[in-house]
């Protein structure tokens, strides 16, 4: 990989990929603009042909959305998004060493973007064959910035038929052995074919993992006692009034839920 890097502008804004344009020309010894794609689709097809060294992608563009693009690719080009998100979200890309850049996109912050990639590829270079090692950091955070598909249910098998439990009805989840069984309001348990992990991903945040076996619906919880070992027990609001011990490295998870 050699200065300058060859590159690729996608965005569907054209005023924003004009001044992108415009700030990248005062670095002409890092970045070759070789060409520009207004879709996710089109950015698809022509990362996949040029093989750039380092794509400027947005995030919110027509027919291909920049998440869903980046994991249709085959090849990983060093990745800089240029849109706008919240705080939260830029730090973490900072921290995991992906670079974000807010809309508008301001000529000093772009001076950093260029010597951060520059020192990148110098380091690279120290070792062969030169990968990305910005590859995992990207599909990692990507993973985590994937909005939830919202659900309402988890279905579950019951005789015959198959049953579909509101996640309102649900006290929480609990593994024993190799299963996983929902228990509800009303003293009910049914076997799922989830393990708590997939669970813990798939539900909204309503549901918290309080040990290695338990994840409580934190909306039925009625008390909470401090236990020993700084474990907590919950006692829930379901109809047998169950009472959960958290796990001992737990703790700090059960303190933010509950704000303790």
């Amino acid at each position: 990989m050699n200065f300058p890097l060859k590159t690729l502008l996608i965005d569907d804004e054209s005023l924003a990929v004009n001044r992108l344009r415009r700030l990248l020309d005062k670095h002409r010894d890092t970045f070759e603009v070789a060409g520009e794609a207004p879709n996710g689709a089109e950015g698809l097809t022509l990362v996949e042909s040029t093989r750039p060294d380092v794509i400027f992608l947005d995030i919110e563009m027509p027919l291909l959305n920049g998440f869903e693009m980046l994991s249709r690719l085959t090849f990983m080009p060093m990745v800089v998004f240029a849109t706008a998100f919240d705080q939260y979200a830029i730090r973490a890309f900072e921290e995991n060493s992906v670079d974000y850049l807010l809309k508008p996109i301001e000529a000093e912050r772009l001076a950093r973007t260029a010597q951060k990639i520059r020192m990148l590829v110098e380091r690279t270079k120290l070792s062969e064959p030169i990968s990305n090692p910005m590859t995992e950091n990207v599909m990692r955070l990507l993973a985590q910035m994937q909005p939830k598909k919202e659900i309402y249910s988890i279905s579950v098998k019951s005789g015959d038929k198959i049953r579909l439990i509101p996640l309102s009805d649900i006290a929480y989840f609990e593994a024993e052995d190799k299963y996983v069984f929902l228990a509800t309001m009303d003293g009910q348990k049914f076997l799922t074919t989830y393990t708590l992990t997939t669970l813990t991903e798939k539900l909204p945040d309503t549901f918290v993992r309080v040990s290695r076996s338990v994840l409580v619906n934190r909306h039925k919880i009625a008390e909470v006692h401090r236990h020993f070992d700084g474990k907590f027990m919950l006692a829930m609001t379901d109809k047998k009034a169950t009472k959960l011990t958290t796990g001992s490295t737990y703790g700090e998870a059960v303190r933010q839920m509950l704000e303790l």
